[in-house]
């Protein structure tokens, strides 16, 4: 991975949220930034972002339950974000524009995979939103209140 530039910085800076698209560092640097939030190091050192001890977004390791459908090979870039409730979850993993997914491994858990390679097939607003609702998924009650006073949502 190359070093973050302050050119690109500066330039990401000045991009509209709703049209740019959205990068992994993006997906770091967002949950990075939610209050709270402590990185965990998983067992392969892959990043995990916990709120309270309870993890909101992690990248995951390769596992048999997704792999290439071609191939069979075992994604190695696969991160699970968590959604606030089963019918969002159902909505964003059967939207075709998306490049959201679920396995049976994850039946009835309040997730969704998205493969990092994929990540930008989302604007950086739709990322904002997706990891802002991670985080509310998990984070505390009071918390979450506080939050949403200064951070309203639509």
């Amino acid at each position: 991975m190359r070093p973050r530039l302050a050119a690109d910085t500066i330039a990401k800076s000045y991009m509209d949220p709703s049209t740019r698209r959205a990068t992994v560092d993006d997906v770091h640097d967002l949950a990075k930034a939610m209050p709270y939030v402590t990185t965990q190091c998983g067992s392969a050192g892959n990043a995990v972002y916990q709120v309270a001890g309870k993890s909101f977004v992690f990248f995951r390791n390769p596992r048999p339950d997704a792999v290439h459908p071609a191939t069979g090979a075992r994604y190695d870039d696969v991160i699970v974000l968590w959604v606030p409730d089963e019918s969002d979850k159902q909505a964003m993993v059967k939207d075709e524009s998306t490049p959201y997914f679920t396995t049976p491994h994850f039946d009835g858990h309040p997730s969704v995979l998205v493969r990092a390679s994929r990540i930008g097939e989302l604007t950086y607003a739709e990322l904002v939103e997706v990891i802002e609702d991670a985080w509310l998924s998990r984070v505390s009650m009071r918390r979450r209140a506080e939050w949403l006073k200064t951070h309203p949502r639509p």
